[in-house]
């Protein structure tokens, strides 16, 4: 068990950065949850993994960042809520999938978490993954504290499912490594289930 899933409504807890985007994401009621290790992203997909069970959620690291694009697609045609995530290197690696699903579209909410790495502390090298946002034109939100890092994955899912789209959310080493303070809110049940209707008469899922 874990504060991040034990947490109740209105308390105040110290948490990483990572822990708060993951808190968000349960809050948002995330039914599938996707990822490729990495720092500064990694503890992201490992704190959902701790509290899978409880909250009834499936949590997987994919063998790469484009088969995790490509699994929390799968949910989000099925109607099911999923977070994808990766470091900035691993959004060059999903980008082949993620041009084709800027076009096609989501149906359940889809939200991209990418954690940069300015100054390339932990990488090969810093990367900019906020260019494909633009060169997509994908929404993109960057949060600037820890409370923002919890809410904004919450709106980065009303937001997707309102334009049937990918929603970018952009962390940083400074932000997903350090700690502050969260205010937690409601936990919702994530008792969705999947459900997907394919037509004969188009190419594409939706």
């Amino acid at each position: 068990m874990s504060i991040i899933s034990l947490g109740r409504e209105g308390e105040r807890h110290l948490v990483m950065g990572n822990e708060a985007i993951a808190r968000g994401a349960l809050e948002a009621g995330v039914s599938v949850a996707t990822g490729y290790p990495g720092t500064p992203s990694s503890e992201i997909i490992e704190t959902l993994a701790k509290v899978s069970k409880d909250q009834n959620l499936y949590v997987e690291w994919s063998v790469n960042e484009k088969v995790a694009m490509e699994v929390a697609a799968a949910a989000s045609f099925a109607g099911l809520r999923s977070l994808c995530v990766m470091k900035q290197n691993g959004v060059n690696v999903g980008s082949d999938f993620l041009l084709h699903l800027a076009l096609t579209g989501v149906r359940g909410g889809m939200v991209l978490v990418h954690c940069d790495d300015p100054g390339a502390l932990s990488s090969a090298n810093e990367g900019e993954s906020r260019h494909f946002a633009r060169m997509l034109e994908l929404p993109l939100l960057e949060p600037g504290d820890f409370q923002e890092a919890k809410d904004m994955i919450k709106a980065a899912f009303e937001l997707s499912e309102e334009i049937h789209n990918v929603v970018m959310v952009r962390s940083v080493t400074r932000l997903s490594h350090a700690s502050g303070n969260v205010v937690f809110g409601e936990l919702k049940p994530t008792e969705k289930k999947a459900f997907f209707k394919h037509s004969g008469f188009i190419l594409d899922p939706l």
